[in-house]
């Protein structure tokens, strides 16, 4: 797939939730793309809200090459920063920005890394485990499970992957220690139970959470959120918006808790009358219509199966 012809998951509502800041703060309005990958958000969100610069973010060199390519005749400046969205307050003070009207995080593997066999994030094609989000550092999964013991093997799975049978199919693949992908896959299937297997049913492989929980290890995925999710609401402008896309119940569960507090007013002293207009407000909300989080259409599910556990959550910034 071409990256013109690539359709961003959430596309519409991801323009809902962010157009109206940038719409707000006019032609100087700044958004910022902490996981921009193939540029499609990008590039939806400057047709409906024109914002005056665009920084795009991506730990990912080669796609951060194609936003690039992309984005070559963006009717705005576009800075590209090679860096993991944990590291957005010291880019922006580098790059001398104080404050933003729009940040998006789409924390899903991108289809460019899904389909570069050689990634290895792929349980469907034959390659080397690597699964790193920048193929230039780090320990790939291979390496990890070259290393990692049966007990610390086993915590991943549960932790990052929610799985059932973490214990089993840590203990077969410390027996076998797989070097590729689909080595791994036959690795967890023959070891997961037969009633896990029966409740996946046919459309999810077995060891779909298995390569999810090592993902997460290999790239520290939850350290760099919670990083993110600590920092990125102080760079927001009043009126200004935070939309993440999580992919699944870990990543989700940390963003709703943060933006709920965030969005729960502080200090409230225990009984003292207070007037309405004197009860202490908080400097977040969650605007209504994403107060639950929005997830895909069926029709976007049909076009598109790797979006059917996506969902998107919005925090605004209080405009004074």
């Amino acid at each position: 797939m071409g990256d013109d012809a690539h359709i961003p998951v959430l596309e519409l509502e991801v323009c809902r939730a962010l157009a109206p800041a940038l719409t707000r703060a006019g032609p100087t309005a700044i958004l910022v793309d902490a996981t921009c990958g193939l540029a499609g958000h990008v590039s939806a969100l400057l047709r409906a809200a024109q914002p005056g610069r665009v920084i795009a973010f991506d730990r990912d060199p080669h796609a951060l090459a194609r936003a690039r390519r992309r984005l070559a005749d963006a009717p705005c400046r576009v800075d590209f920063v090679a860096a993991p969205f944990s590291q957005l307050v010291p880019e922006l003070d580098r790059l001398a920005v104080d404050q933003v009207d729009a940040i998006l995080a789409d924390l899903g593997v991108s289809s460019l890394q899904f389909d570069s066999a050689e990634r290895g994030f792929s349980l469907r094609r034959d390659a080397a485990l690597d699964m790193r989000m920048d193929p230039s550092q780090g320990e790939t999964a291979a390496e990890l499970i070259a290393r990692v013991d049966r007990d610390a093997l086993t915590r991943i799975l549960r932790e990052f992957g929610e799985e059932p049978d973490a214990r089993r199919i840590a203990t077969a693949i410390v027996e076998r220690r797989p070097q590729r992908t689909l080595e791994l896959a036959r690795v967890v299937e023959e070891a997961m139970s037969a009633p896990q297997r029966r409740k996946l049913g046919l459309r999810i492989h077995p060891a779909t959470r298995t390569f999810q929980a090592l993902r997460i290890a290999v790239n520290a995925e939850f350290d760099e959120l919670d990083r993110l999710l600590s920092d990125a609401p102080s760079r927001l402008a009043p009126g200004g918006r935070l939309a993440m896309i999580s992919f699944h119940s870990l990543e989700d569960r940390r963003m709703k808790q943060r933006f709920r507090e965030l969005a729960t007013p502080r200090g409230l002293p225990a009984g003292v009358p207070l007037r309405a207009e004197e009860l202490p407000r908080a400097e977040f909300s969650i605007p209504s219509e994403f107060a639950k989080g929005l997830v895909p259409t069926a029709a976007e599910i049909d076009r598109n199966p790797r979006s059917r556990s996506a969902r998107l959550r919005v925090l605004e910034r209080v405009p004074p």
